[in-house]
C-alpha cells in the first residue's frame, strides 16, 4: 500500500509530526509519500495513493490557508480514498481545551467542505525561542490559558507520541 501524507508546518512541530507518520508508516511495511502544502509549485500526484493522512497547525484559531487551498482543490482525490486528518493545536494538550480544538478542526472542515473518515488533535509545542513580545504574549495567554510551562532550552513539546503511534497503526489496519 501506498501512503501520502500531506503536511504543513508553522514553528517546526507539524513538520516532526508527518515525520514520525512517515515512521511509522514504513516501519508497518508501506510505501510513503511526503509532500509539503507550504510547497505552492510542488508536483501533488495521488496516483497509486491508497490512503491519505493530512497534517497541520493551528495558530490564531485556524489551519494555515494554503493548506486548505489545496484540501478544498483536491477534493475529489481525498474523497475516493480514505483519509486521516490530524489537527495540531495547544488546546489539544489540555482537557479542558480540547471542545475549543475541535471546533478549528470543524471550521476547517466547514470552509474546505472536506470531511475526512478518521481525524485526530494532537497536542503542539511551545517554542518560546521563535516568538516576538505579542506571539509570546498570545501563546502564554490565549493558547496556555496563563498555564506556567517548564521549558527545556525554549522548548516544551506537548505531543503524546505512543497514542499518535497508536492512531496510525489503527488507521493503516482499517480496510478501505
Amino acid at each position: 500500500m501506498k501512503v501520502l501524507v500531506i503536511f504543513e508546518t508553522v514553528e517546526g512541530q507539524t513538520r516532526k509530526i508527518a515525520e514520525f507518520v512517515e515512521q511509522q508508516i514504513r516501519a508497518a511495511g508501506h510505501e510513503v509519500q511526503m509532500f509539503n502544502a507550504a510547497d505552492r509549485l510542488g508536483p501533488l500526484s495521488f496516483d497509486g495513493i491508497s490512503k491519505v493522512v493530512l497534517a497541520a497547525p493551528v495558530h490564531e484559531r485556524r489551519h494555515p490557508e494554503g493548506f486548505e487551498v489545496l484540501v478544498s482543490a483536491s477534493l475529489a482525490d481525498l474523497k475516493a480514498r480514505q483519509t486521516l486528518l490530524i489537527s495540531v493545536s495547544l488546546k489539544a494538550a489540555f482537557p479542558e481545551g480540547m471542545e475549543e480544538a475541535r471546533d478549528y478542526l470543524t471550521e476547517l472542515e466547514m470552509r474546505t467542505g472536506f470531511e475526512p473518515n478518521n481525524e485526530v488533535l494532537v497536542a503542539g509545542a511551545v517554542r518560546a525561542r521563535s516568538y516576538g513580545y505579542y506571539e509570546s504574549q498570545i501563546v502564554q495567554n490565549v493558547a496556555l490559558d496563563g498555564r506556567k510551562v517548564e521549558l527545556v532550552d525554549g522548548v516544551r513539546e506537548f505531543t503524546d507520541w505512543d497514542a499518535l503511534g497508536d492512531e496510525i497503526g489503527a488507521f493503516l489496519q482499517a480496510a478501505p
